[in-house]
C-alpha cells in the first residue's frame, strides 16, 4: 500500500505554485522585490509603486510602446494638447513675443471612458450614496472594498483630472512634486497654501472636499475639456502630462474611502487605487501577493501597428491592431531573494525574470568583442532575452567648489581631464557589470534628444575615434596632461609627496570594497593617492548637499525623454551649495556660458537650432570636465517562449496591457521541466518493503524460539 500510495502522486507536479487552471488561463506570473509603499498616485513615485499603479491609473498622455526616439502620443485625449501663448493681459501672442506671459495646454477627453466598478459608485434609485454612509459593523468585515456586493462606474470627466491636480496641492499628501509645479502651474502656489491651512483645521482622516476650491491655472471648461496655463513657455510640461501624478481622482472615491470603518482597516486610496486604467487591484497583500484582474469596462486602445525602430523584431507586431489588455490577469508574488525566483523561473513558474550577478554567468555569456548572448542551457529551454540601454546616467563628480579639484583655470581643467581618462569605466562596465552598460561621452543617454551617436557623439578629451568605434586615450596621455596642470608623476610640488584626494562614498559589502579598491588603482595609474572616505547613505547625502565632498560617484535616471531633464544638473542656479542643499547640481558647476546657453535651450522644441545649442554646451562642460562621464547601464531580462511582445521601454509603465502569454504551451513546459523523478521512490520503496519483509522474518524466528517446548527426561527405573 505504501508504494502504491506513493506512486499515486508521481503524476502531479509536486512543486507547482499554482493550480493548472490558474496556469492554463490567460494570466501573466511574475514577482516583486520590495513592498510598494505608496499607491496613491499623488505621492507615489518609487519604480516598484509605478510598475502596480501604472496599469490601474491613466494620466492624459503615455509613451508609444516601441517607438524611438521616445514619443508622447494621447491616452485619455483624442488628440494631443493644444498649446497657446497669451500675454498679462490675456492677448493671444506668438511663443517668441517678448511679452508672453503664460501658456494654455487645452486637453480634450474622448468621450465614454469609464472608471473601474467600484463600490464608491453604487448609488440606490433614488440616487443616493449605498455605501455612504457604511456601518462600521460592515466595514469591519472588509478585507477589500471589492467584498462588497454592489459595484458601479461612471464617466471619466475633466473635473477629476482638476481635482487630482488640487490633491496634490494638499501639504498633507506629500506630493514630491509639488515644489516644482508651483513653479509652473498658474495659481498653484496660492491654492496651495490656502487648502493646505484649511485642511490642517480639520481631523486628519476627515474627507475634505477639494470641489468648492478653484485654481486660477486649471479650467475645467466643460465634462470633457480642461484647460491649464503655465508659467512662461515650458513645453517640457507635456512630459509631465504622462506621470501618475496627473492621472483623475473620482471625489466619490474619496469621500467612500474616509470612513471611519475603512480608515480602520486599512482600505483606502493608497492601498487600492481606482482609475481608468486596463486593470484593477483585485487582491492587495503586499507581504505575500498582489493580483491586477483586467477591467470589464476599460475603453478602446489596441496594440500598435507600427514603430518598429530598426533593431527591433518584427514578431512585436504579432498582436498588432488587437484590443487592449492581452492579458485577463496579473499575478505579482513577493521573492525577498534573487535565488529563489531565478529558480522558479528556470522550472517556469515564473514568465520572466531579471538576471542578478549570482546566476550571470549560468544565463549569459560574453562574446570577445563585448556581445551579450545566451548560454546554451538557456537556449535550449527556448528562453529569450531582451536588453537595452537605460535613460540613465552614473557619472564621478568632482565638487567645483573645492580648492584643488575645483576651479575652471586651464590647469584645473587639465587635472580633471587626466582623471577622466584614467578612470577606466570601459573596464568598471566589464568587471562589476558583465558588460551590461555603455562608456557615456556626455550627460546625455541614449533615446534622449541632443545625444549624437558614432563619432559625432565623441567626447574627444577622453577617446578617440580609430575604426568606427571610440577608443579611450592612453594613460600617457592622461600623465602628460597631468605635468601640464602642475603635478608630474602625480607628485604635489608644494609638498613633494603624491597628490592626495579623496573620494566619498557609501560602501556597506564586500562587493563596495572591490569596486573601492578599483577606483584607488585607477588614480594610482597616474601617481594620485585616493583617499577613500566610506559613509553611511544619509551623511554621505549631506555631506555632498552641504559641498563638504571633493569626489563622489552619483547617477540620474530620466523623469521625462528630453535634454533639460539630464543638463539641469550642471546649471549653476541649481548648484547644491547655492541652493542651501536642495539643488540638483550636486557637482556646484557653474559656467556662465554653459547656463546663458541652457537658458536659451531650456524651453526650446527639438528642433535642429536646439540640437546646435546642445552640442555646444556638451563642448563646454566637456572641456570643464565637472564630470568623469562614466556610463549609461544596459538593463537586462529574461522570458519563455511562451510570453510575448517584451520590449524594454523604461518611460512606459503602463506596458503591462501590451503583454501576452501562451497559456497552453506554459503548462506543456511546466509539465517538462518538472516531471518527478520516480525511481529513487521505487528504490525507497522496495527497500521499505525487503526490510519490512527482513523484520517480519526475523521477528517470526525470534518468537518461534521462544515457544518451542524444553526437552524432558522421560527414562526411569524398573519396578
Amino acid at each position: 500500500m505504501l508504494s502504491v500510495g506513493l506512486m499515486a502522486g508521481c503524476a502531479d507536479q509536486w512543486n507547482q505554485p499554482y493550480t493548472d487552471e490558474a496556469v492554463g488561463s490567460n494570466t501573466l506570473f511574475t514577482a516583486f522585490s520590495a513592498p510598494p509603499k505608496h499607491l496613491d498616485p499623488v505621492r507615489a513615485y518609487s519604480s516598484n509603486e509605478w510598475q502596480i499603479i501604472s496599469q490601474i491609473l491613466e494620466p492624459p498622455l503615455q509613451y508609444h510602446y516601441l517607438k524611438r526616439p521616445f514619443t508622447l502620443e494621447p491616452l485619455t485625449l483624442t488628440e494631443m494638447p493644444s498649446v497657446r501663448y497669451f500675454n498679462a493681459e490675456g492677448e493671444a501672442v506668438a511663443q517668441t513675443a517678448e511679452d508672453l506671459a503664460y501658456s494654455q495646454f487645452t486637453l480634450n477627453l474622448k468621450p465614454g471612458i469609464q472608471f473601474q466598478p467600484h463600490p464608491a459608485f453604487a448609488r440606490d434609485a433614488d440616487g443616493a450614496f449605498i455605501y455612504f454612509p457604511l456601518a462600521e459593523r460592515q466595514a469591519a468585515q472588509l478585507r477589500s472594498p471589492f467584498d462588497l456586493p454592489e459595484l458601479a462606474t461612471r464617466e471619466l470627466t475633466a473635473a477629476d483630472y482638476a481635482y487630482a491636480v488640487k490633491r496634490m496641492a494638499l501639504r498633507q499628501n506629500h506630493s514630491p512634486v509639488l515644489d516644482t509645479m508651483m513653479n509652473y502651474i498658474v495659481g498653484l502656489r496660492e491654492f496651495s497654501e490656502q487648502v493646505s491651512a484649511e485642511r490642517a483645521d480639520q481631523p486628519r482622516e476627515a474627507f475634505f472636499d477639494l470641489r468648492p476650491y478653484q485654481i486660477d491655472g486649471v479650467e475645467v471648461v466643460n465634462d470633457h475639456q480642461l484647460r491649464i496655463r503655465i508659467e512662461g513657455v515650458y513645453p517640457q510640461f507635456m512630459y509631465w502630462l504622462a506621470m501618475n501624478f496627473f492621472a483623475p481622482v473620482p471625489w466619490e472615491v474619496e469621500q467612500f474611502y474616509a470612513q471611519p470603518g475603512l480608515v480602520a482597516r486599512n482600505i483606502n486610496f493608497n492601498t487600492f487605487p481606482v482609475g481608468t486604467g486596463p486593470f484593477y487591484l483585485a487582491e492587495n497583500n503586499p507581504n505575500l501577493r498582489m493580483r491586477l484582474v483586467r477591467n470589464p469596462v476599460f475603453h478602446e486602445q489596441f496594440y500598435p501597428e507600427s514603430g518598429l525602430a530598426y533593431n527591433m523584431p518584427d514578431t512585436l507586431l504579432r498582436d498588432a491592431g488587437k484590443r487592449l489588455p492581452l492579458l485577463d490577469e496579473v499575478v505579482y508574488t513577493l521573492e525577498k531573494e534573487s535565488v529563489p525566483y531565478w529558480n522558479k523561473f528556470l522550472q517556469g513558474y515564473y514568465d520572466a525574470s531579471g538576471v542578478s550577478s549570482d546566476s550571470f554567468d549560468q544565463a549569459v555569456q560574453v562574446s570577445v568583442s563585448g556581445e551579450l548572448d545566451l548560454t546554451g542551457e538557456m537556449a535550449e529551454k527556448g528562453i529569450q532575452m531582451r536588453s537595452g540601454i537605460e535613460p540613465t546616467v552614473f557619472y564621478l563628480a568632482f565638487n567645483m567648489l573645492d580648492e584643488l579639484v575645483g576651479g575652471y583655470s586651464e590647469s584645473q581643467q587639465k587635472l580633471r581631464q587626466a582623471i577622466s581618462i584614467a578612470v577606466n569605466y570601459e573596464e568598471f562596465i566589464s568587471i562589476f557589470m558583465n558588460e551590461r552598460g555603455m562608456a557615456a561621452q556626455g550627460p546625455i543617454p541614449p533615446g534622449i534628444f541632443g545625444h549624437l551617436e558614432g563619432e559625432e557623439g565623441v567626447n574627444l578629451y577622453v577617446h578617440d575615434w580609430v575604426n568606427g568605434e571610440y577608443q579611450r586615450k592612453s594613460i600617457d596621455t592622461a600623465r602628460a596632461l597631468l605635468a601640464q596642470a602642475g603635478y608630474p608623476n602625480g607628485l604635489n610640488p608644494a609638498t613633494g609627496r603624491p597628490l592626495q584626494l579623496h573620494y566619498d562614498a557609501v560602501a556597506t559589502g564586500p562587493d563596495d570594497r572591490a569596486r573601492m579598491d578599483w577606483m584607488r588603482k585607477q588614480f594610482e595609474e597616474l601617481g594620485i593617492e585616493l583617499v577613500i572616505r566610506s559613509t553611511d547613505y544619509n551623511r554621505f547625502q549631506d555631506k555632498v548637499r552641504k559641498g563638504d565632498a571633493q569626489i563622489f560617484f552619483w547617477g540620474w535616471g530620466a523623469d521625462y525623454p528630453d535634454p533639460e531633464n539630464f543638463l539641469f544638473l550642471l546649471y549653476g542656479p541649481n548648484g547644491s551649495v547655492a541652493t542651501g542643499g536642495s539643488g540638483i547640481n550636486s557637482a556646484n558647476y557653474a559656467n556662465p556660458e554653459f547656463d546663458r546657453l541652457f537658458e536659451q535651450m531650456r524651453n526650446m522644441e527639438n528642433s535642429p537650432e536646439r540640437l546646435a545649442i546642445i552640442q555646444e554646451m556638451l563642448e563646454i562642460v566637456r572641456q570643464d570636465a565637472a564630470w568623469v562621464f562614466g556610463m549609461h547601464p544596459r538593463s537586462l531580462a529574461l522570458y519563455h517562449s511562451w510570453y510575448h511582445n517584451v520590449w524594454p521601454n523604461r518611460l512606459a509603465n503602463n506596458s503591462v496591457k501590451y503583454l501576452s502569454v501562451d497559456p497552453e504551451l506554459r503548462l506543456q513546459k511546466q509539465a517538462e521541466w518538472n516531471r518527478p523523478v520516480v525511481w529513487p521512490l521505487w528504490l525507497t520503496a522496495l527497500l521499505i518493503l525487503v526490510l519490512s519483509i527482513w523484520a517480519v522474518s526475523a521477528y517470526r524466528a525470534r518468537q518461534q524460539q521462544r515457544i518451542q517446548p524444553q526437552s524432558s527426561n522421560t527414562g526411569g527405573r524398573n519396578a
